[in-house]
């Protein structure tokens, strides 16, 4: 795997591992659910446009 991928995918899997442990809280009924899911469903975003940058400036 090239080095540039691996900042995205790492990011993209943290974003997942808080979004999931969000969904348990929410489930739970515990607090702090609501801002685990906004930070988790953020970070995946931010991954996925890095991504998608790092991926059209490479082909050009």
């Amino acid at each position: 795997m090239k080095k540039h991928y691996k900042l995205t995918l790492v990011l993209f899997l943290l974003g997942m591992i808080i979004t999931i442990i969000g969904a348990l809280f929410k489930l739970m009924h515990w607090p702090g659910a609501n801002f685990l899911l906004i930070i988790g469903m953020l970070t995946e975003a931010i991954a996925i446009i890095t991504l998608i940058v790092v991926i059209l400036k490479n082909t050009k």
